[in-house]
């Protein structure tokens, strides 16, 4: 038993970097770490939510313009493309810590056929983007009547 803690103790750097390897491969690299930002790729976090009239798509994008987000609907596969831009002050001088990743983003969702690409509306504040997709009517059943000859 002694003999397990023993090598257990002298393996834990080795376990520690084990697991932020696999950390890294589940989440990217947002828990290890840092990157320039010339390399960085990130995309926002978002909820989908379906209500009863209408999808709900709510994406965390702080320090990204709204005015800058392109939103497209193409065969029923949403798109939003944007960029966080580092802030001015990131660019020079030398930092001890750097979490905040920069750059190029791009989430697709493929809808169902009962979206309604024609209503889809976006707004934004606080850092959140919020894409609302009404659903189409659902046609009610028609009956067809039969026209008898002769």
């Amino acid at each position: 038993m002694n003999q397990l803690r023993h090598v257990s103790f002298r393996r834990a750097p080795v376990f520690g970097s084990d697991v932020r390897n696999v950390f890294e491969q589940l989440f990217g690299n947002e828990i290890a770490a840092p990157v320039a930002s010339t390399q960085s790729a990130w995309a926002p976090r978002v909820d989908v939510r379906e209500e009863d009239g209408r999808f709900l798509i709510l994406a965390d994008v702080p320090g990204v313009n709204l005015a800058d987000i392109e939103i497209q609907m193409e065969k029923n596969v949403l798109t939003i493309k944007g960029e966080r831009k580092a802030f001015a002050s990131e660019t020079e001088g030398k930092f001890s810590r750097v979490e905040r990743t920069t750059g190029a983003f791009t989430r697709s969702f493929t809808l169902p056929e009962s979206a309604n690409a024609e209503g889809i509306t976006a707004s934004g504040a606080h850092g959140v983007l919020e894409i609302a997709i009404p659903k189409k009517a659902e046609s009610a059943p028609r009956r067809i009547e039969i026209n008898a000859a002769g």
